[in-house]
This record gives structure tokens, C-alpha cells and sequence, in this order.
């Protein structure tokens, strides 16, 4: 299954609501410094494309807002440079 067709999975979208659920849905990167942002995304914290076996693995995802989302990507153009374009 390519990762588009896996984002758009009813499987993933459950996931993806326990998984928000289970955070309070709460940016766990933000939380760890004081900060209550809202989380957006669930993140692959072992990339879905290297560890496909690890695509629904509760300990292998984390709630995060799209700032941090951004910054665990930087392949995604959401690096340093990236998030200035945001403003």
C-alpha cells in the first residue's frame, strides 16, 4: 500500500483518533516544555517507509501540532528554513 492510500485508510484514521485520544489531544513535543498546544497529526516516530511493521504501533506514534510535525520532517521542507515561510 503506498503511504497515500495508507493515510486515507479507515484503519489509520481509527488509529490516528485513539491515538489523539490516548494524548489528550496534546502536541507531546510542546507538553515536554510547558507548553498546551493543540496536536494536529499522529507522528511515525520510526518512519512509516522504513518500518512499515511498526505502522500501527501505539509506542511508535505521537501526537504532535503541525510546527513540530514540520520539524520532524525536514525532508518535507518543514526544517529551519522551512517554518520561516510561515511567518
Amino acid at each position: 500500500m503506498e503511504q497515500s492510500e495508507f493515510y486515507k485508510s479507515a484503519k489509520w484514521k481509527r488509529k490516528q483518533r485513539a491515538i489523539l485520544r490516548r494524548d489528550g489531544y496534546q502536541c507531546q513535543n510542546c507538553k515536554r516544555y510547558g507548553r498546551a498546544v493543540e496536536a494536529t497529526t499522529v507522528h511515525h516516530i520510526k518512519h512509516l517507509d522504513e518500518y512499515p511493521e511498526l505502522a500501527y504501533t501505539d509506542s511508535n506514534l505521537v501526537s504532535l501540532c503541525t510546527a513540530c510535525h514540520n520539524k520532524a520532517h525536514p525532508e518535507k521542507g518543514g526544517g529551519r528554513y522551512g517554518n520561516k515561510m510561515q511567518g
